[in-house]
Parts: structure tokens; sequence; C-alpha cells
């Protein structure tokens, strides 16, 4: 295993570390809780940006436009990391948002949708993160190779995103 990538793996992981802690463990600020009420739906128009960005960017690579693909995929990599900002800032203020369980119907469709975002979101982040590393450092037939699994994993976290926050929107009304 190379340096870098074992670098990305080892902040993957603090990262990941650090996340579970500040959603489990650190408690949230009471002083901002009615403050930036507004992250959660940003959180989920990034993650819906990022899709689409991932959706384009896959057009363009099946239609050889290199260029177009590279500039979509940085796009959805700022808005990935733009949400990754945006969601540490909303666990640090208001810590973690329990659906309410009185409505057993969509919980027991919400709960492994859930789960399934937040196990695939750890999965994926390494692995995007190898993946643009392998693509800037133009290691294409390896770049091509992990694209395979990390495009539809990225895809499915980003859209999951969105729908696990549609989901405990319609169940808070």
């Amino acid at each position: 295993m190379s340096a870098p990538i074992a670098a990305i793996i080892g902040v993957s992981v603090a990262a990941t570390l650090f996340l579970f802690w500040l959603i489990y463990v650190h408690p949230a600020s009471d002083a901002a809780a009615v403050r930036y009420t507004f992250l959660p739906n940003l959180n989920a128009l990034l993650n819906g940006l990022s899709a689409i960005a991932l959706l384009i960017g896959f057009y363009f690579i099946r239609t050889h436009r290199i260029a177009l693909h590279r500039a979509s995929m940085m796009t959805a990599f700022v808005f990935s990391s733009l949400f990754l900002v945006c969601y540490i800032a909303n666990h640090a203020l208001h810590g973690d948002t329990l659906y309410p369980v009185h409505n057993r119907v969509y919980y027991a469709a919400y709960l492994p949708i859930l789960i399934s975002h937040i196990v695939l979101a750890i999965v994926a982040l390494p692995i995007v993160l190898i993946t643009f590393y392998l693509s800037l450092s133009r290691r294409f037939a390896a770049h091509r190779k992990l694209a395979r699994f990390t495009f539809p994993l990225w895809l499915y976290v980003s859209v999951t995103g969105v729908v696990v926050r549609v989901m405990l929107v319609a169940a808070l009304r």
C-alpha cells in the first residue's frame, strides 16, 4: 500500500471516529438550538447537488468528454465536501435528530435506509478519496477499475442522504 493511500485511509478512519464522537458523545450546544436550523435542509440540498453532478459526470465519461467529466466530478466532490462541513456544524450545534418512533409504518422503511446510508458513507469516504488520488496521479487504469465501484456507492450515499432527510421531515410533521 502506498503512503498516500495509507494516509487517505488513516484520515478517513480519524474523520469517522470524530463524527461518531460528535454525534454520540459530545453534547450539542443548547445556545445554538434555535440558530442555523437551515443546516439539515442545506445538507440534503448539497447531497442532491452532488448526486446530480455525479450523474452528469457519468454521462460525460460515457461520451468520452474527459474534461467535462473531470469538472463534474470535482463539482460533486466540492458539494460533498461542503456537505461534510455543514453536517459537522449541524451536529456540533444541534446534536442528532431522532426519528419519531410513533410513526411505525415509515420507521420500518426509514431505519434500513438510514443504516445503509451511514455504513456506506463510512465505506465511501476513503474509496472516493482514493479514486480521486488515482485520477490526479494519472493512474487512469486503476482509477477506472475503482471508479466502477465508487460511482454507484457515492451516488447511493448522496441520494439516500436526501431520502433520509425527506422521510425525517415528513415524520416530524
